[in-house]
């Protein structure tokens, strides 16, 4: 009984690992971002995606800049894959982000899952909190 337990378990914990597994390929995941003023409560962002899945019908098709509430302040729209320049960057120039804030997350999005996946939380230069984290 206790042979047919560890078994149980072992499949259990290997289940458990390919659904994580494909969980972490359901998303582009956000691997770089260096943030630049651009201006008065302006900022451009060069983002580097990492989406190694992609194909020309499922691909990661945008990221986007919000603040710590979720609000969005920018969203670079991606018109065609990747799939031979993994990871890749784009860049989001002009993005207006109010005077209070000082770090923002920086979130991919999948043509097919929509958002998700690891994500990247970074300072804005110049503002209170900046660390100097691009």
């Amino acid at each position: 009984m206790r042979a047919v337990k560890l078994i149980l378990a072992g499949l259990a914990l290997s289940m458990a690992g390919l659904v994580a597994a494909d969980e972490a390929q359901r998303h582009p995941d956000v691997v770089g971002v260096e943030v630049t003023p651009a201006g008065e409560d302006r900022f451009d962002f060069d983002v580097t995606l990492s989406s190694p899945y992609d194909s020309p019908s499922r691909y990661a098709d945008a990221f986007r800049v919000m603040g710590p509430d979720g609000e969005e302040f920018g969203v670079r729209e991606l018109l065609h894959h990747h799939a031979n320049e993994q990871p890749f960057t784009r860049r989001l120039g002009g993005v207006e982000i109010p005077a209070g804030i000082g770090r923002v997350t920086v979130q991919g999005r999948d043509q097919s899952h929509g958002w998700g996946g690891e994500t990247r939380s970074v300072s804005l230069p110049g503002r209170p909190g900046d660390a100097g984290d691009g």
